[in-house]
């Protein structure tokens, strides 16, 4: 590839001679280049609204909602799909990561596996993908095969498509029907995307899931009132919310908690 044809993220980083710098220099430098990342965002978000409100209306008629993505992009994908049935007491079915290569390379990467273009429709053809649902295709680079792949076989077959990469007028972009194109420059390690385009990704995901999740009633008033009480802190936090809500003692709301199984239930019940 010629140097007038390099992608933004490929792009030479802005700080030279990294190894020479302190270690404050070093941090002072990296948090610089991050403070960039929202405002780059900010300016995506007549975009994530257009998607958004698409995701809610898919998965109001019983649509899940899938990520398809490869390496960082991928795990950012899979760590947000999993973080909605503990936060917002949803299925584990109704948000799902996809990763090149299959689980095993959310800790290893697997070789060459984001480099087949056929293999993310198969992928989402395991979990019986229909009109209903929706595929957003992950890339910072917003040219790798599988995601690219992914998305234009789900389009081509009816499906919603959406994508978030860090790149102007990619494939992806062009093969989704709502792209989010999150421009973040430069990284401070030239080519390093797990940066500045991997918070990005991070942030966006963070903002489509959790308003999606509002949008379904899953939070009452600024609670998590569904979410699984899977461990001490859940509880006690479950616990605080009780006590707030209907203006009970500890050991009460505790035990209101535990009788009924979530706040949503205690608050339904005593707050009709």
């Amino acid at each position: 590839m010629e140097k007038s044809s390099k992608s933004t993220t490929e792009s030479s980083s802005k700080y030279e001679h990294l190894e020479q710098m302190s270690v404050r220099e070093l941090l002072t430098n990296i948090n610089r280049e991050d403070h960039t990342v929202p405002q780059a965002i900010a300016q995506c978000i007549p975009a994530i609204e257009q998607l958004v409100v698409k995701v809610v209306q898919r998965m109001q008629q019983g649509g899940r909602l899938f990520y398809i993505g490869a390496g960082t992009s991928g795990r950012l994908g899979i760590v947000d799909a999993s973080e909605c049935p503990p936060t917002f007491g949803v299925p584990h079915d109704w948000v799902i990561g996809l990763i090149a290569g299959g689980d095993g390379a959310i800790r290893k990467a697997v070789e060459f596996a984001e480099d087949d273009v056929a293999q993310a429709w198969k992928d989402l053809q395991t979990y019986n993908i229909n009109s209903n649902d929706v595929v957003i295709g992950i890339a910072a680079s917003g040219r790798t095969p599988y995601v690219v792949g992914g998305v234009s076989d789900a389009r081509s077959n009816g499906i919603l498509t959406g994508c978030i990469t860090c790149n102007q007028e990619t494939a992806l972009a062009k093969a989704a029907e709502f792209p989010i194109e999150v421009i973040v420059g430069p990284e401070f390690v030239t080519g390093s995307t797990r940066m500045k385009a991997g918070t990005a990704q991070k942030l966006v995901l963070n903002m489509i899931s959790t308003s999606v999740m509002i949008q379904l009633g899953r939070v009452k008033g600024n609670k998590m009132v569904d979410m699984q009480l899977s461990n001490t802190k859940l509880v006690e936090r479950g616990t605080y919310m009780v006590m707030e809500a209907l203006q009970v003692e500890y050991p009460e709301a505790e035990k209101l908690l535990k009788q009924f199984g979530n706040v949503r239930k205690v608050l339904d019940h005593f707050q009709k």
